[in-house]
């Protein structure tokens, strides 16, 4: 008889490590805005407290301000200093930041004057903002008798650059591997199909031209055209449709944006290479994505506009911001016209004479933007109930102020 041979299992003497890693980085988004302060001595005998404040602007994913105190901030320096500050003006919680503020020497010799957080980071560490309106800054930033003596000051300006390090921290881990993920296409074959004119179902006349299209892929894009195409109360002629009020050149770039979901080139497009090509077509382009409820196209034609403020555009611009509810384009005009070496000049336009025939309830806010201006030439107060926090030393570090 045989005889069964058993084996018995053990464990294995070898194993496979467990350990896996992973770092925490913490690093800065750093940036930085220059404001300039015109009219330096008009500002002066606005009051103990009062700033004039910088436009906003962004650093790792915050909105900062710069405000300037020509007056001084606190009562107990009688107007002797002017304050400087950075301010959080945004909400956030607990951000963490480096600061720098340079008093800009304009005499060419670049002896700024520099006060800086960057420097003592071992020292002291990145400050803490607390909530939306929290400042860092100095309220004796520089004596006011020695500024107007200096070189910091010419043609009656000021000139501040102010640098932000926002603290921003996150970890990794290993990464096994890495697949490169091209960008969508689908733009693309949309528009290859519309170059290429094949089963084409619907075409339109515009100022004599004929544009074929595809009905289910207008209808996608826009609920206007589907509402032409398929809705209940649709064309009785769906092959053909004539579009007016509308030039060719504008209605192929709205169908180059259906199909290819960007805009064309606007001096190819137009056969125009004067500079104004992109701001004309853009114009046109507007007012059509309204039209045919293209926000996203709306959008865009609205931020290249804001980019191409001109005295001879710049009203037709404002009529057309009116009339399709473009509130940030409207602003930027209105800003714009009021500025007093342009108003003038802009008066004297045709597109002014169109703005007041077409949006005459314009007019009343522009006088209205024009008497603030005329008002308030440099200075931009914010004062009365405020609640004010003030936790600075001496020197007027660290301080912070509710907006």
């Amino acid at each position: 008889m045989g005889r069964v041979l058993r084996e018995t299992l053990k464990p294995s003497t070898s194993s496979v490590s467990a350990t896996t890693t992973s770092t925490s980085v913490t690093e800065t988004v750093n940036g930085s805005h220059q404001f300039k302060i015109t009219g330096y001595s008009l500002s002066k005998g606005s009051g103990i407290g009062k700033y004039i404040a910088s436009d906003t602007f962004m650093v790792g994913g915050y909105l900062w301000a710069i405000y300037f105190y020509p007056d001084g901030k606190s009562p107990e320096d009688n107007a002797a200093y002017i304050s400087l500050f950075i301010a959080l003006a945004s909400e956030g919680t607990d951000i963490r930041a480096l600061f720098e503020l340079t008093l800009l020497d304009q005499s060419g010799k670049e002896r700024h004057k520099v006060h800086s957080h960057f420097g003592r980071t071992l020292e002291s560490g990145p400050y803490t903002l607390k909530y939306r309106g929290s400042m860092w800054g100095y309220k004796r930033f520089f004596k006011r008798t020695l500024l107007e003596q200096s070189d910091y000051l010419k043609d009656d300006c000021l000139s501040v650059h102010c640098s932000v390090g926002v603290v921003m921290s996150h970890t990794e881990g290993p990464k096994i591997f890495s697949i490169a993920v091209p960008p969508s296409n689908i733009g693309h074959h949309f528009g290859q199909l519309l170059e290429s004119g094949k089963q084409t179902d619907v075409s339109f006349e515009v100022d004599g031209e004929f544009f074929p299209a595809h009905k289910l892929v207008l209808a996608a894009r826009s609920p206007v055209f589907r509402a032409q195409l398929f809705g209940p109360m649709k064309d009785h002629n769906t092959k053909q449709i004539e579009v007016e009020d509308m030039e060719a050149p504008v209605f192929k770039a709205l169908l180059h944006f259906i199909y290819w979901d960007s805009l064309p080139d606007m001096e190819e497009l137009t056969g125009l290479t004067s500079k104004w090509a992109s701001t004309l077509m853009s114009q046109h382009l507007l007012a059509s994505a309204d039209r045919y409820g293209l926000d996203r196209l709306r959008l865009m034609c609205e931020a290249n506009l804001c980019e191409v403020v001109a005295i001879n555009t710049v009203a037709t611009t404002l009529a057309l911001a009116e009339q399709h509810h473009c509130f940030r384009l409207k602003a930027v005009c209105l800003k714009f016209v009021a500025m007093p070496e342009n108003l003038r000049a802009v008066m004297q336009t045709d597109g002014f004479e169109y703005l007041k025939q077409s949006c005459p309830s314009v007019l009343t806010e522009l006088l209205e933007y024009v008497a603030r201006v005329n008002e308030h030439p440099v200075i931009v107060c914010r004062h009365g109930n405020e609640a004010i926090l003030d936790g600075s030393d001496a020197n007027g570090r660290r301080v912070k102020q509710r907006l």
